[in-house]
C-alpha cells in the first residue's frame, strides 16, 4: 500500500545510488526552475495590476478637457447675455455668442489634448 520504497540501508531497492554531486545538481536545477516560475508569476501579477499613475493622468486630462469645454460655453453665454443687455438684441446676441463659445470650447479641448499642435511630416519629393 505504501508507494514509497524503504531505504533503510538495503541496496536491492532497484534504484541506482546517486552521488552527492548528482543530487546537488538536481537540487540546483529544481531551484532554478522554481525561481523561473516565480518570476513568471510575478510578471503576470504585475501586468494584471492597473497602473495607478496612468489612470490618474487620464482622469486629470479628462477633467481638464471638460473644464476647457465648459469654460468656453460659459464665456460665450456670458458675453451673449451682455451684448443682449447692452444693445437690446435678445436673443440673437446670446445665440450667436453661445455658438462661438461652443466652437471655442471644442477648439480649446483639441488644443489641450494636443491634436491641433501636431505638424504634418514633410513629404519627400
Amino acid at each position: 500500500m505504501d508507494d514509497r520504497r524503504k531505504t533503510d540501508g538495503q541496496k536491492n531497492s532497484g534504484e541506482p545510488d546517486l552521488s552527492d554531486a548528482e543530487l546537488s545538481g538536481r537540487l540546483s536545477g529544481l531551484g532554478s526552475a522554481i525561481d523561473k516560475v516565480r518570476a513568471e508569476r510575478r510578471a503576470e501579477e504585475k501586468a494584471a495590476t492597473p497602473d495607478r499613475t496612468s489612470a490618474t493622468a487620464g482622469m486629470t486630462l479628462a477633467f481638464r478637457l471638460g473644464a476647457e469645454f465648459v469654460a468656453g460655453v460659459l464665456v460665450g453665454a456670458g458675453l451673449g447675455w451682455g451684448v443682449d443687455y447692452l444693445f437690446g438684441t435678445a436673443p440673437w446676441g446670446m445665440i450667436v455668442l453661445l455658438l462661438f463659445g461652443f466652437g471655442a470650447g471644442i477648439f480649446n479641448m483639441m488644443r489641450a489634448a494636443g491634436e491641433t499642435g501636431r505638424k504634418k511630416p514633410p513629404q519627400g519629393g
